[in-house]
């Protein structure tokens, strides 16, 4: 069994691994700390089933899953989530995930549920693997002898004749990205949203042009191409962090016109309005205080939190007021110390037990930062609750 592994927690990651490879040596576990990183794997290994944390820098794995299965639906998708995570758990059961693991995960859990899943792949026919795999390196071959072409290099003894008599009548839709940064999430989803619809709307196929584009050649009705577009506008809007543009080269029936328009359109690109979806800001804000109520007990820096909706730290952090009316520092601290007074109501926990539940390694931090915002330390307050109580 090919195992992905996907958590922004490495002791989660080695954990899962190490149960894993203790009882079954001979599986192939790759890990990966964010969804940037899990494409990478999908897109170059024939990945039988993906251990997912709910909640990934970049994007949720709901969302990952979403966008992965039209291109890989033989993936099988398992899910962590924390307790307060439950509805998301639920979420990914509707949606197709094969089960969920709530942390902390116990290791008999992890070997049984390898155990269901082996047996279902095993009645898997091995031609049906061998075909998947033939099919993804095809898929790769045809998209670098194609880009070689288009880009007026040599493609040795490779014979374009089959392609050129299936396509005698195309477009080619380009997407376009401005990034300063690797794109390799955000090619996954425009590879798997275009390639989706190219399927529904009619045939063609989809290509990673260069580091910032990729390209469609798509084979429809003329009246089909607006709303594939449209869609795909749509769509694209909702799951790039990045702007982008769209274009299209409008029908084409001399293939031999394809590496001109291509440089047409990239020229043309440059008076072309990028976009990028307002809501994005409201949504990059809505992921990372789920993440913040997530993981409370954890490093929570301005930083951290900021890489896992990939925006730069300083603008996080005035978006954050923005959204929230509230300073960063100030919702953690605030977030946690309620969690806090919810902690102290239970006698049995000791005051360093209740302050490393909510991120404080140091007790007597934990108490001036309580005492700060309370006016009452943390012992003075647990007396005066349970007094209350009798």
């Amino acid at each position: 069994m090919n195992i992905l592994i996907v958590d922004d927690e490495n002791v989660i990651r080695s954990g899962i691994k190490r149960t894993i490879q203790t009882r079954y040596p001979d599986y192939r576990i790759w890990l990966a700390a964010s969804a940037d990183e899990a494409v990478k794997r999908l897109r170059g290994e024939s990945i039988d089933l993906v251990l997912s944390d709910i909640m990934m820098p970049g994007m949720s794995g709901l969302e990952l899953m979403k966008l992965a299965k039209p291109q890989h639906p033989h993936v099988r998708w398992v899910f962590i989530s924390a307790k307060s995570e439950f509805a998301f758990a639920q979420e990914a059961l509707r949606l197709g995930a094969r089960d969920y693991l709530v942390k902390p995960i116990g290791k008999e859990r992890v070997i049984e549920l390898i155990e269901q899943l082996q047996d279902e792949l095993r009645r898997e026919s091995q031609q049906s693997r061998d075909t998947r795999q033939l099919d993804m390196n095809l898929k790769y071959l045809r998209e670098a002898v194609f880009q070689r072409w288009a880009a007026g290099l040599d493609i040795g003894n490779f014979d374009m004749k089959p392609l050129v008599a299936a396509y005698s009548a195309f477009n080619l839709v380009m997407v376009k990205m401005d990034a300063d940064r690797p794109v390799h999430l955000e090619h996954f989803i425009i590879d798997n949203v275009l390639s989706e619809l190219i399927e529904r709307y009619g045939r063609g196929f989809v290509i990673s042009y260069d580091s910032q584009s990729l390209l469609g050649l798509v084979s429809v009705s003329n009246d089909s191409l607006a709303p594939l577009t449209g869609e795909l506008r749509t769509h694209l809007r909702q799951y790039l962090k990045v702007p982008f543009q769209i274009m299209n080269s409008g029908m084409i029936e001399q293939f031999s016109q394809v590496p001109a328009e291509i440089r047409r359109l990239h020229q043309t690109s440059d008076s072309y309005v990028y976009e990028q979806d307002e809501r994005g800001s409201d949504r990059a804000i809505e992921t990372a205080i789920q993440y913040i109520k997530s993981h409370f007990r954890e490093d929570l820096s301005l930083e951290k939190v900021a890489s896992v909706v990939f925006l730069n730290p300083v603008y996080f952090s005035q978006l954050f007021k923005q959204k929230t009316g509230q300073g960063y520092k100030d919702f953690v601290i605030q977030l946690r110390l309620e969690q806090a007074k919810r902690l102290l109501h239970n006698p049995s926990l000791k005051l360093a037990e209740v302050a490393e539940r909510i991120g404080y390694q140091d007790m007597r931090h934990f108490t001036q930062v309580f005492r700060k915002r309370f006016n009452i330390t943390p012992t003075e307050y647990r007396t005066q609750e349970i007094g209350q109580g009798d």
